[in-house]
């Protein structure tokens, strides 16, 4: 039961979707204290994303016919309503049977997921503890011979995070659907081989998941089917999904197939016995839709009413990782940028980040006859899923196409997050400091340590000497917030800038405990050319007139060295003057088409020579160009 990425339905939810879950049942906080949840700000943001629609339509269409995948269906939904689907092929070949929204395929691996959430539901209603020895309730286990006289019991978490130590089974797996209860329980008696040390390294184990099914029906005291269908599919309204091919009405089943030679030949369909919980699960486009909008409407956290069938917090629990996998750095061709695979697994699911996406959540599955693939940005609150009726094919670059298109229509942004009422106050009570020193508000607003790290005194002088310096300053800048107690804004003054930043105190109420002031004047003259002819020599140094800039004694090998090797931002242009701004230097913000760079000149003052220039990738994300 493969879990690499395979697909052949698309589908984006954007937004907070679908149902909620149970979670935390306390009081919500007051209001002074509350963490406001991260908005969507772009009120153009659904429009821009569905003007992605037809490019998303002839990525998948020209996949289809390049794969020779029979049938798929694929839906995009924003912020909780299908704003789009299609289909193309065919859901059985001799009958010319067209494929729709409501065709149903095997989704294979991705039940897994399904699993975890019945583990959860369990464990929250205090039927289990994820780090129970799995032999509590299932017996057979309690005979293995571990692989090392120090093992750890395997655990319900070690199951759930494929750290069981079981071999990978793939294609073993696969062939296993059709096991009865007994046959399963004989094979564990017989013993499990293991590969690894339970609880030291991640290895995909359908047997691990097939397992966690026995675990949810000796735990609830019903078959594993009953007790998904009544706690799971049933309050999610999934009246088309189902682990037994023989329910689905003829008129609606996806026949598999796979290719031999040039040839399509039927996949019988494999039935539902004691496996299932890894890999049996059938679905249709729409079901894949709520089910996918249930899980990303974890986030944000939030105060509104959590109802069920398994809490948001429980839901974000399954989605993080709890057994990494090895990271990889890697090019698509010589002069591609580099890009980041980083994370894991967590409960029932992939978790990793990229360069430009810190937070991704997916599955795939492969059985003989079908692909399918499910990926969504918590974030974002985007999900792409994919499903069709073809052995094992994958799915995942055509995926990384339409979510490339997605961002291409400027929609593909995270929520924005928001400053707590604390923090609003402690900006404005920092903004009439600047504006006029009061050393009473100074005391009130804070913490211990701040002026234990810095005397009220120096911070009252250096203020005084800020305003004394560029004039007035006036807080008409972005508030930038990083979370509910930590954010940074811009100032325009009568003759320069301020950049402030604040964070507050884990103490009741929040007060300040780091407070930093960055005056920004005006660039000068020589600072200004020099920052210009600079950003314009990025990727092709000109070494005569790089060599007329600097000051004299200045070797022009290393500054040469610095903007070849920036070439890889692309073309600059000066932004935002970060610091500085006297005789001497300044550090300026580069915008480049491929990031961003942060350029540090110093200058003699008398002769308006370069004395020294740096370049450094600016901010602080995961990966450079």
């Amino acid at each position: 039961m493969s879990g690499v990425r395979r697909s052949v339905v698309v589908l984006l939810c954007a937004g907070v979707i679908g149902a909620t879950g149970l979670g935390s049942q306390s009081l919500p906080p007051a209001a002074a204290d509350r963490v406001p949840p991260p908005l969507f700000t772009d009120p153009q943001r659904a429009a821009k994303l569905e003007s992605a629609f037809p490019e998303i339509d002839r990525l998948f269409r020209a996949f289809a016919e390049r794969g020779r995948v029979p049938g798929i269906a694929y839906g995009i939904v924003i912020d909780g309503r299908l704003a789009h689907s299609g289909a193309v092929g065919y859901r059985d070949i001799s009958a010319k049977a067209p494929v729709d929204a409501d065709t149903v395929f095997r989704i294979a691996s991705m039940t897994k997921s399904f699993t975890a959430l019945c583990i959860m539901r369990l464990r929250d209603d205090g039927r289990l503890s994820l780090d129970d020895p799995a032999e509590r309730y299932v017996p057979e286990l309690a005979g293995l011979v571990y692989p090392t006289a120090d093992s750890p019991r395997i655990t319900i978490r070690h199951l759930l995070s494929h750290a069981g130590g079981f071999p990978e089974d793939n294609p073993w797996g696969d062939r296993q659907l059709a096991a009865t209860d007994a046959e399963m329980a004989a094979m564990m008696k017989r013993g499990i081989p293991f590969s690894t040390v339970p609880g030291t390294a991640y290895e995909y184990s359908n047997y691990g998941f097939a397992i966690l099914g026995r675990i949810v029906a000796n735990a609830s005291g019903m078959p594993y089917r009953q007790y998904l269908q009544a706690n799971i599919l049933k309050p999610l309204g999934m009246t088309s999904t189902t682990l037994e091919a023989a329910e689905v009405p003829a008129g609606r089943l996806a026949r598999g197939y796979r290719l031999a030679g040039a040839e399509l030949i039927d996949e019988p369909a494999l039935p539902d016995g004691a496996f299932g919980p890894m890999g049996g699960m059938l679905t249709s486009t729409r079901d894949l839709a709520a089910y996918v909008s249930f899980l990303a409407s974890a986030w944000p956290p939030r105060d509104d009413p959590d109802a069920g069938p398994v809490g948001r917090a429980s839901l974000r629990e399954m989605q993080q990782v709890w057994r990494r996998s090895p990271a990889t750095v890697s090019r698509d061709r010589v002069d591609g940028p580099l890009t980041l695979n980083a994370g894991g697994y967590g409960f029932g699911l992939r978790v990793w980040q990229t360069c430009g996406l810190p937070h991704v959540v997916a599955h795939s599955g492969g059985l003989p006859g079908f692909g399918s693939h499910m990926r969504w940005l918590p974030e974002h609150g985007v999900a792409v899923i994919a499903m069709g009726n073809l052995t094992y094919t994958s799915w995942g670059r055509v995926t990384d196409e339409a979510l490339d298109a997605l961002e291409r229509t400027g929609g593909l942004k995270p929520r924005t997050p928001q400053p707590s009422a604390a923090l609003v106050t402690a900006r404005a009570a920092i903004n009439r400091l600047i504006e006029r020193w009061d050393d009473g508000e100074a005391r009130a607003l804070a913490a211990d340590n701040l002026f234990l790290d810095a005397p009220m005194e120096l911070r009252r002088t250096q203020v005084e000497a800020i305003r004394g310096r560029l004039g007035a300053c006036r807080a008409d800048g972005a508030f930038d917030v990083e979370n509910a107690l930590r954010g940074t804004w811009k100032m325009t003054c009568d003759r320069g800038s301020l950049r402030v930043a604040i964070t507050l105190a884990p103490t009741m109420p929040a007060k300040v405990q780091l407070w930093d002031i960055t005056p920004v004047g005006q660039l000068q003259p020589a600072i200004a050319s020099a920052v210009k002819a600079i950003a314009g020599m990025i990727g092709a140094p000109d070494r005569a007139a790089l060599a007329g800039m600097l000051d004299a004694g200045v070797d022009a090998d290393a500054p040469a060295r610095q903007l070849h090797a920036a070439s890889a931002w692309g073309s600059c242009k000066p932004d935002e003057v970060l610091s500085g701004g006297s005789e001497q230097g300044a550090k300026v913000r580069l915008a480049c088409s491929r990031g961003n760079l942060d350029l540090t000149v110093e200058v003699e003052p008398a002769a308006g020579k370069v004395r020294r220039l740096s370049l450094m990738p600016a901010g602080t994300g995961p990966c450079v160009p």
